[in-house]
């Protein structure tokens, strides 16, 4: 495996205090926001406009995050007014006060249409019940029923993670261009990770706010959900990746939404190809014989995935978003049994 070539410029493991901030660059600001889950934290931006501030990413919405909010309106701030939140995509981390922010300094939300919408739709689940076709979706995989409860349990819970969505926004497309503090900044569309991700990439300063497409040692979960079983995101994602390569230059800057900012944007991306490509060529090996969804986890994932755990969601969107990617190439089949769970294996 290449050795990583990534350099960290403001230190590996380094981070500003949680609730704090530091400048990285010429009027743009780092803010650590704390989150109550194992990834513990989000990078979130703060970009000095020229008469005013320009927010991207929000961090989930909670009272701490308020508390943080208002810190850095009294002290980094000053009473100035923030202009625009803008959001790379849906996960609540990154979305979750965005409605709360855009109500408190009465300016608008920009994010991509698809993003968005997805964000309405996860929304209007709060308060249902699990549907069928979902706890079908994971039956299919093969989970027991201490899984099926766990997602019964938590099913809707996304809105809880979020404040109140605004009721209009400013659509983000791919290369729109936005000029804050009289530079240029180019949205970057990306997906695989989520529908419509927008990273931010500014050439005059030689970076970019990379949101979840690019973090330094971890690769975002690419799934494949309940709502959509037939789908390719992993292809979305290594496309993606590629279009990285192409399309912008490699001296940037990378400032990511987890972990610390880096340099050496090519060989990352060149790297979440590679490591993709290792883990289908592992999948495929290993079904040689029939396997279920959830006898793959072990050649895809270093640790233990608990059926009571969150992991197990996410391990199950994953495994499937590479099953499909082979099935989808006709590189392996996929058959169901008499209890409708899907089988799959080298074609012949």
């Amino acid at each position: 495996m290449k050795k990583s070539n990534l350099e960290y410029p403001f230190g590996k493991k380094h981070f500003p205090e949680a609730g704090n901030w530091q400048e990285v660059a010429e009027d743009v600001y780092w803010l650590r926001m704390p989150l109550p889950m194992s990834l513990d934290h989000i990078n979130l931006w703060l970009l000095r406009d020229s008469d005013g501030w320009v927010i991207v990413d929000t961090g989930m919405h909670s009272d701490i995050g308020k508390d943080i909010w208002k810190k850095v309106e009294r002290d980094l701030f000053k009473g100035e007014p923030v202009k625009k939140i803008i959001v790379t995509h849906m996960h609540p981390d990154h979305v979750g006060m965005a409605g709360w922010l855009t109500r408190r300094h009465h300016c608008d939300l920009w994010m991509a249409q698809t993003e968005l919408l997805t964000c309405y739709r996860l929304v209007s689940d709060m308060g249902k019940q699990a549907p069928a076709v979902a706890i079908q979706f994971y039956e299919e995989c093969g989970h027991n029923e201490e899984f099926l409860e766990m997602y019964r349990t938590r099913f809707g819970s996304y809105g809880k993670a979020i404040s109140e969505l605004p009721d209009n926004f400013r659509r983000l497309r791919d290369m729109q261009q936005l000029i804050i503090n009289d530079r240029n900044w180019f949205a970057f569309a990306t997906s695989g990770h989520s529908p419509e991700h927008m990273s931010l990439h500014c050439p005059d300063l030689k970076l970019i706010i990379a949101g979840d497409q690019l973090i330094p040692r971890i690769s975002s979960n690419v799934s494949v959900h309940a709502l959509e079983p037939e789908a390719d995101p992993l292809h979305d994602w290594l496309e993606s990746n590629e279009k990285i390569l192409s399309q912008l230059p490699a001296d940037l800057l990378v400032l990511p939404a987890h972990q610390e900012p880096f340099t050496g944007i090519h060989d990352r991306a060149q790297h979440l190809i590679d490591s993709h490509g290792r883990s289908l060529d592992r999948l495929f090996k290993h079904l040689d014989q029939p396997r279920r969804i959830v006898d793959c986890f072990s050649v895809l994932f270093k640790r233990p995935i608990k059926s009571s755990d969150m992991s197990a969601f996410l391990a199950t969107g994953e495994t499937r978003a590479h099953l499909n990617w082979l099935k989808l190439r006709n590189k392996i089949t996929e058959v169901s049994d008499d209890d409708g769970v899907l089988w799959y294996q080298q074609t012949v």
